[in-house]
């Protein structure tokens, strides 16, 4: 494996005053020599540009899958979960902040070629492995080899991302990409601007590419802020934007915030609000959604979008009823239900296990 150190990146080119611009994502940050981006993890040194973070982790962790939070991709499966530091957006909001706003590159203690990644996967059982933590697209060049030994091996992959990035990337990113998540975080561009430093712009075109020319089971996550993106009006925008750029079979998670980071005066979501976004959203005609960071019942559960019956019953993240059949049917009414599944639900349930990997 080339030195961690001086990993080559992808996604550059000098410009006439003899910069270099980074090209993963629309930020575009234009670097002299020694400079990092605003991700802080990709780096100009000796006229190119490298990955400060490549084979390097702020942990490793198997986590039941409804914890990125997939509900149709594999329900009751493990997955090895890590991430990096850094991230190419400035949430003033950020849940993980300590993470993705780390610039101490001593912090990664954990180190792991992409093979000893996938064999690890493997040797726990996990389904699947997926990039999160910190947005996965930062590290693409990492996580990319990191899905190309997954597959080898048949494990399967999931990011968890904001979607904040450019096309040539995207397309690279995602074609080894086999199940998304992708942060909605607002549906307007003052939210996106002002709270995360960023555009929504290239968020909702990352959507229509994931849904529309790929393969890549897909599902999106809002976490709502009270007063700042959580009205009935900006709910009901986004979810019948969702609708018709999406189609009503896209499960949509509304997630419950609470204070952090640079937004400690704001009061955490209640669940009231979780739940009014809940029944807005299936007004609209979106089929599958659901509500987490808190505990309701029937917020976690999955329906028959025809019949209404409860086909995968949760408590958090621990699955008490599977009534899927094996093709993913209804039993009740035989309506076929979105996702990837199998003929039983897994059985990993609500554990969250750190293991450390060997190089």
């Amino acid at each position: 494996m080339t030195d961690i150190d001086t990993y080559p990146a992808r996604y550059w080119h000098t410009i006439a005053d003899g910069r270099i611009q980074c090209d993963l994502c629309p930020r575009d940050c234009k670097l002299h020599e020694g400079q990092r981006g605003a991700c802080f993890v990709r780096m100009r040194s000796l006229d190119q540009m490298i990955l400060t973070t490549y084979g390097r982790s702020s942990g490793f962790c198997i986590d039941p899958i409804e914890k990125k939070p997939l509900n149709h991709f594999y329900p009751g499966s493990s997955v090895l979960s890590f991430g990096t530091a850094g991230c190419n957006l400035a949430c003033k909001f950020c849940q993980n902040w300590d993470i993705s706003k780390s610039k101490d590159m001593d912090r990664l203690m954990d180190t792991a070629s992409p093979d000893a990644i996938a064999i690890a996967a493997a040797q726990h059982g996990c389904k699947s492995v997926a990039f999160t933590y910190n947005d996965p697209v930062i590290f693409a060049e990492y996580a990319m080899d990191v899905a190309d030994a997954c597959h080898a091996r048949g494990i399967q992959t999931v990011a968890v991302t904001a979607g904040y990035v450019h096309d040539q990337a995207r397309r690279d990113f995602f074609a080894r990409i086999d199940a998304a998540n992708v942060d909605l975080k607002a549906f307007t561009d003052d939210f996106y601007f002002k709270l995360t430093g960023s555009r929504l712009q290239p968020v909702l075109d990352t959507l229509v590419y994931l849904k529309r020319e790929t393969s890549v089971w897909l599902e999106v996550t809002t976490l709502l802020i009270p007063g700042h993106n959580d009205s009935d009006e900006e709910i009901t925008a986004m979810c019948d934007w969702m609708l018709h750029a999406l189609g009503a079979d896209v499960p949509l998670h509304f997630s419950a915030f609470h204070p952090d980071h640079k937004m400690p005066d704001v009061p955490s979501t209640p669940p009231a609000t979780l739940v009014r976004a809940r029944n807005i959203a299936i007004n609209q005609g979106l089929r599958h959604v659901y509500t987490g960071n808190v505990r309701l019942r029937e917020g976690d559960t999955t329906y028959c979008p025809t019949c209404r019956t409860p086909l995968i019953e949760r408590d958090w993240y621990q699955i008490l009823h599977y009534r899927l059949t094996k093709e993913g049917h209804c039993p009740n009414c035989g309506t076929t239900i979105a996702g990837a599944f199998a003929a039983q639900a897994g059985t990993f349930g609500s554990r969250r296990i750190p293991i450390t990997l060997a190089i």
